[in-house]
């Protein structure tokens, strides 16, 4: 019977570890609160989801799950001081909570045209963006930890010009993204 105990612990403290989350999570290392909208390519093309309010120094899971798509787009404004992080991939928006499907003739169907950075996952599983103040120094890279941006500074992720009325870029054919995570 002594021997029995060690090995039903063993066994319960394996059935309470879980595996380590693989999820898109994005940081806001500012001293305001943020507004973030995410664009990502699914089986049905392109979407748009917003807005996440993220507070001061805080992290929040945009996307639950392993990541199954190497691009994703990110928007994001600051509440309290203003101005933008963006970039040059253009795609649906609008100030109340959304969903868009689609990324062309967004203002002929009443929606906002809004500039998104694009963030390079590198097909990693797991990734976090960090969003800093724009005078910060900018953090090293790390996998799944990419460089901060700094407010109407430009993204440390490469954005690739997407002139108007174009798809995002992005590789064609990549998986369905994760279904998103819930928004406050």
């Amino acid at each position: 019977m002594a021997g029995v105990l060690p090995m039903l612990a063993l066994v319960a403290a394996c059935l309470w570890t879980s595996p380590a989350a693989a999820d898109f999570r994005l940081c806001n290392n500012t001293s305001s609160r943020v507004g973030i909208a995410l664009g990502y390519k699914d089986a049905e093309g392109w979407t748009t989801e917003g807005w996440w309010n993220v507070s001061s120094r805080s992290c929040e899971t945009l996307l639950r799950g392993n990541l199954v798509a190497r691009y994703y787009y990110i928007y994001a404004l600051d509440y309290d001081r203003g101005g933008e992080w963006s970039g040059q991939a253009f795609m649906c928006s609008r100030d109340k909570e959304f969903t868009i499907k689609g990324t062309e003739n967004c203002l002929a169907r009443g929606y906002d045209r809004t500039g998104f950075f694009e963030v390079d996952t590198g097909e990693q599983r797991a990734w976090t963006v960090q969003l800093t103040e724009a005078n910060e120094q900018q953090p090293q890279k790390v996998p799944g930890m990419p460089g901060g941006v700094g407010p109407g500074g430009p993204p440390t992720m490469p954005a690739l010009p997407n002139p108007p009325g174009a798809a995002p870029p992005g590789a064609p054919g990549l998986p369905p993204a994760a279904a998103p995570g819930s928004k406050q």
